[in-house]
């Protein structure tokens, strides 16, 4: 798969989180959300549990994306921030480029 289709993946599943979220969401702030990892594999159906306040955290950059510990391709992705249940990854080259592109908060 080239870097464009895997991050046209993950922004997929990116959108599916926003829908879940903005459901999380409106019970406040401090609510657990359940959401899917983010990663590139296509068949990847783990789930990450974090308070909507983390979940907006990762979302206020359109190049990061929730994954599972070790879900991580180093050729186009590097860690930003490790958590006990979930890692935060920055895209990078042509999948962060999808990224920015694709990103729903996006003014663009």
């Amino acid at each position: 798969m080239s870097e464009e289709e895997l991050g046209a993946n993950e922004a997929l599943v990116r959108d599916v989180n926003e829908t879940v979220a903005e459901v999380a969401e409106m019970r406040g702030p401090e609510e657990s959300v359940e959401v899917l990892c983010e990663c590139a594999d296509t068949f990847c159906a783990e789930s990450i549990t974090l308070t909507c306040v983390e979940y907006e955290g990762v979302r206020a950059v359109s190049d990061h994306f929730l994954v599972k510990p070790g879900h991580v391709l180093p050729d186009i992705e590097r860690v930003v921030e490790r958590h006990a249940d979930y890692w935060i990854i920055e895209k990078l080259g042509e999948a962060g480029e999808v990224a920015e592109e694709t990103d729903p908060r996006s003014p663009g």
